[in-house]
């Protein structure tokens, strides 16, 4: 039985990354991805548990091996996505989270059609200019320059499978636990685990 892949996406300020460890702290069935990237850790980061630093040449050695399922270029920092962990990961009957951009998951649904895509939607767009200024650490121009990416971000929300919106952040970590319980009780992934079911129902 394969593991299940999702994908999430939303917009700066969207609560993706709160959303997010809620779901893996109440769901530990599911296994978030660990990122490759070239940027240098910030205070508090640690190797191998919020990315894998790895320096410019090996980052190069590994996308030329073929081994990033996606990669990105974001300020001038490259980030990628193991594939062969992934793979492993998945061939074990582990689900697995990937956090990633809208262009990540793009990249990601056309190598794997069975990658179950969620994208974080803001209640307004007041309320996200208003959560991006409440964390008091961007200049109004680089806050405009976040909602100007932002818009362009929530543009693409449609290409997605479920679409969940941040308002409530209980309703929201209830949306997102429903998506999964649904994906592992949906036929392609109970068919190889009811198996002995099925036959002594002569299914």
């Amino acid at each position: 039985m394969s593991g299940n892949l999702f994908i999430v996406s939303a917009p700066s300020g969207a609560g993706k990354s709160s959303l997010v460890n809620a779901l893996l702290e109440r769901d530990p069935a599911i296994r978030l991805s660990i990122s490759y990237t070239t940027r240098s850790p910030r205070p508090g980061e640690e190797d191998g548990v919020h990315y894998h630093f790895v320096n410019h040449a090996d980052f190069q050695e590994r996308l030329g091996r073929g081994e990033f399922l996606e990669s990105a270029e974001v300020y001038g920092n490259h980030y990628g996505t193991s594939q062969p962990w992934i793979e492993a990961e998945r061939a074990a009957g582990r689900d697995i989270l990937l956090e990633i951009d809208w262009q990540g998951a793009a990249q990601v649904r056309r190598l794997v059609p069975d990658a179950v895509s969620i994208f974080i939607l803001p209640p307004s767009i007041e309320e996200l200019r208003r959560r991006l200024q409440g964390r008091g650490t961007d200049s109004e121009e680089v806050i405009a320059r976040r909602m100007a990416v932002a818009r362009e971000d929530i543009s693409h929300c449609l290409e997605f499978d479920y679409v969940v919106v941040n308002d409530q952040f209980d309703t929201a970590l209830a949306d997102l636990l429903a998506i999964a319980r649904t994906q592992r009780l949906a036929i392609h992934a109970q068919e190889k685990r009811l198996a002995d079911l099925l036959l002594d129902l002569s299914i």
